[in-house]
């Protein structure tokens, strides 16, 4: 069974920082791209980072020189360092893993961490 469990949000105030952790178990982790998604009310999910199974990583405009996404291959987690948070990062945040296997991709998905940045 695939878990990824995220781990790390909270309430923080503008100009802080945050680190999220997303632990994935159930999957072959470095055979595995990951994403970490944003999420507000009456929106759609967003993409904010990902990062490939060579470490390229891709950020969203509106988080560039703010965020960075790494992995731990041996430890089977993705992170996202949050900097300079701002209100409009307030969201859910989800963590995505994605795998290219038999002719498909395979998606999975954890249960998303909220994180509040106040004024």
């Amino acid at each position: 069974q695939v878990q990824l469990v995220e781990s790390g949000g909270g309430l923080v105030q503008a100009g802080g920082s945050l680190r999220l952790s997303c632990v994935a178990s159930g999957i072959i982790f470095n055979q595995n791209a990951f994403g970490w998604y944003r999420q507000t009310p009456g929106n759609e999910r967003e993409v904010v980072a990902t990062i490939t199974t060579r470490e390229s990583t891709e950020y969203a405009d509106s988080v560039k020189g703010r965020f960075i996404i790494s992995r731990d291959n041996a430890k089977d987690t993705v992170f996202l360092q949050m900097n300079s948070l701002q209100p409009g990062d307030t969201a859910v945040y989800f963590c995505n893993s994605a795998q290219w296997l038999d002719g498909r991709w395979h998606i999975h998905w954890g249960q998303g961490t909220r994180v509040t940045v106040s004024s």
